[in-house]
């Protein structure tokens, strides 16, 4: 019974740093992709493979903004 629990706890630890180590590759990528340079140069590396991702690569923020007032109107029922 004792090796259950000591399993179980290292499958879940293993879990949470892969988890945590995911969430920090996301992270990084966000924060190199905030200078202006890196973001033309991978838009424009990215177009150059991919054409048909042209101009989706931004948000749209009109859809947004429909959802943030559907969004509010169910939550003031």
């Amino acid at each position: 019974m004792e090796l259950e629990k000591t399993n179980g706890s290292s499958d879940n630890k293993d879990t949470l740093y892969l988890m945590g180590g995911v969430a920090l590759m996301v992270l990084g990528a966000g924060l190199v992709m905030t200078n202006p340079t890196v973001r033309k140069t991978v838009t424009a590396g990215l177009s150059a493979v991919l054409p048909q991702l042209q101009g989706k690569l931004g948000v749209d923020f009109s859809e947004v903004g429909t959802d943030i007032q559907r969004y509010m109107k169910l939550r003031s029922m």
